[in-house]
C-alpha cells in the first residue's frame, strides 16, 4: 500500500489558493510577497521530490502546473516521475507532452486502486478540491504543511467542511522558522 501525502502551502486560516501568484485572487502570490524567503523553511519540498514515487493532481492544478513546472530547474525531479490527474473532463489531448508519463484517473476508486499498487509515496500538490474529496474518502495518509503566518480570509481551503467524524492526526515532524513559517508533518491516525 502506497502512502498518499497531501503537501501544501497554507495560511493560518486554511487558505491554499494562489500561493505562487495565480491570477484572479485578491491575495495572489502570498507566499512570496508577504513572508521573507528563508531557504531552510522549504527543505521539505526538495525532500518530497526525492522520496515521492508519483504525483497526483486535480485537473485545475495540472493545467496550472503542466505548462510551467516541466521547464523549472527546482522541479526537475518531478519531470520523469509518473503523474496522475483526477478528472472527469480532461482528455488525453489536454495533456502536455514534455512532462513525462501522465495518466488520467476518473474517480476516487481509481485513486484507491493506485494506492494499492507497489511503489513509493504519492504526493498531492495544490488541488484543493481534490484534497477535500480525498480526505472525505479517507485516502490521505499524511500531511506536509508549510503554515504561513497570514490570515487571508477568502480563498479555497485545504480542509473539507463536511460534517463528519473527527479525524485524528499525529504530529511526526515540526519546526518553526524565523520568518514565522511553521512546518507541520502529520500522519493520519486510523
Amino acid at each position: 500500500m502506497r502512502t498518499l501525502i497531501s503537501t501544501a502551502f497554507v495560511s493560518l486560516d486554511g487558505v491554499v489558493e494562489a500561493p505562487g501568484g495565480e491570477p484572479g485572487y485578491r491575495n495572489s502570490g502570498w507566499t512570496f510577497k508577504d513572508v521573507e524567503f528563508l531557504p531552510e523553511a522549504f527543505e521539505i519540498k526538495g525532500r518530497e521530490q526525492r522520496e515521492a514515487g508519483a504525483m497526483l493532481l486535480g485537473r485545475v492544478s495540472y493545467q496550472a502546473f503542466s505548462p510551467v513546472w516541466p521547464g523549472m530547474e527546482e522541479f526537475a525531479e518531478y519531470k520523469s516521475m509518473p503523474k496522475y490527474v483526477v478528472s472527469t473532463t480532461l482528455t488525453e489531448a489536454g495533456l502536455v507532452s514534455d512532462w513525462g508519463e501522465t495518466t488520467i484517473l476518473r474517480s476516487l476508486d481509481e485513486v484507491a486502486a493506485l494506492k494499492a499498487t507497489e511503489g513509493g509515496p504519492i504526493i498531492v500538490h495544490g488541488s484543493a478540491a481534490l484534497n477535500r474529496s480525498l480526505s472525505d474518502a479517507g485516502l490521505i495518509d499524511r500531511y506536509h504543511l508549510l503554515v504561513f503566518p497570514l490570515l487571508l480570509g477568502a480563498g479555497k481551503r485545504l480542509f473539507s467542511t463536511t460534517d463528519k467524524d473527527a479525524q485524528k492526526l499525529k504530529l511526526v515532524e515540526h519546526e518553526a522558522y524565523a520568518n514565522g513559517i511553521q512546518k507541520n508533518v502529520f500522519d493520519v491516525v486510523r
